[in-house]
């Protein structure tokens, strides 16, 4: 489709752009502030997004936004531009290159194009709706791996299962699975959609930090959604997984979770 394509091509620019402005910041003496969540924010999340939102007004006038320092602007419109400026603040602030600009299209609801772009590493992945998935421009596909016993899994925190209700989930997969892969965030998402391991684990999500998977992970063969099967990015945590180990996957967390009570 004419129009998605378009958009697919303006939102790797405008990801790159403002991962390339980040890059400026990064490694840097930066100060740090925290919000009522306590999550981390600077001065380079809000330039990012300012520089991302001037883009999308400029090309798109008609288009909503949602972000994660500015929240959302034209409530109502049919195209919903979905904006995380730096995803894994915490690794950014500390001079690690995991963390990733996301910018994702959702129309009427649905995400129709999402880029994930992890700039001090040099990597992108993008895909539309019917397009396929994209890795700095070669198509990927997840891995076809069999069981979670061969799997990897990616986290975030550790801690967070427990805070969040899901300690007995996580224990499970450390059990079931060949190796366990911290420090996360968006990149372990992407890391499954490019094939390079199996399963991600996010007991916590808000809809910005997630924008792209959806469309990211259904274009290359695989899942991302709830921990209930349900393809979202509203659902309040996030899986990204294979196709062909979904059913096994939602097994088990159905099974943690009735155990935990």
């Amino acid at each position: 489709m004419p129009d998605l394509r378009d958009q697919l091509d303006f939102a790797i620019a405008t990801a790159q752009e403002a991962g390339r402005l980040t890059l400026g910041y990064f490694q840097a003496d930066l100060a740090t502030e925290f919000k009522e969540d306590l999550s981390p924010v600077t001065i380079a999340d809000r330039k990012a997004e300012e520089r991302i939102r001037l883009r999308i007004e400029s090309r798109y006038p008609g288009h909503g936004m949602v972000g994660e320092e500015f929240g959302e602007s034209s409530a109502g419109a049919s195209h919903r531009w979905l904006i995380d400026p730096i995803d894994g603040t915490r690794a950014f602030v500390r001079g690690v290159p995991l963390y990733a600009v996301l910018l994702a299209l959702e129309v009427d609801g649905r995400v129709e194009v999402g880029v994930a772009d992890f700039p001090a590493l040099g990597e992108t992945l993008w895909a539309a709706r019917g397009e396929g998935c994209y890795w700095n421009g070669r198509r990927c596909r997840v891995r076809d791996t069999g069981s979670l016993r061969e799997s990897v899994v990616a986290f975030t925190g550790a801690a967070s299962f427990a805070r969040h209700g899901r300690e007995e989930v996580w224990q499970r997969f450390q059990r079931l699975t060949s190796y366990q892969a911290g420090w996360s965030d968006a990149y372990g998402h992407a890391l499954v959609a490019s094939g390079r391991l199996e399963l991600m684990l996010d007991p916590v999500m808000n809809p910005w930090d997630c924008g792209p998977f959806p469309v990211l992970l259904e274009e290359a063969g695989g899942y991302f959604g709830n921990w209930s099967g349900e393809r979202t990015i509203y659902g309040g945590e996030a899986l990204s997984t294979t196709s062909l180990l979904l059913a096994e996957v939602l097994a088990q967390i159905d099974e943690a979770s009735q155990a935990q009570g």
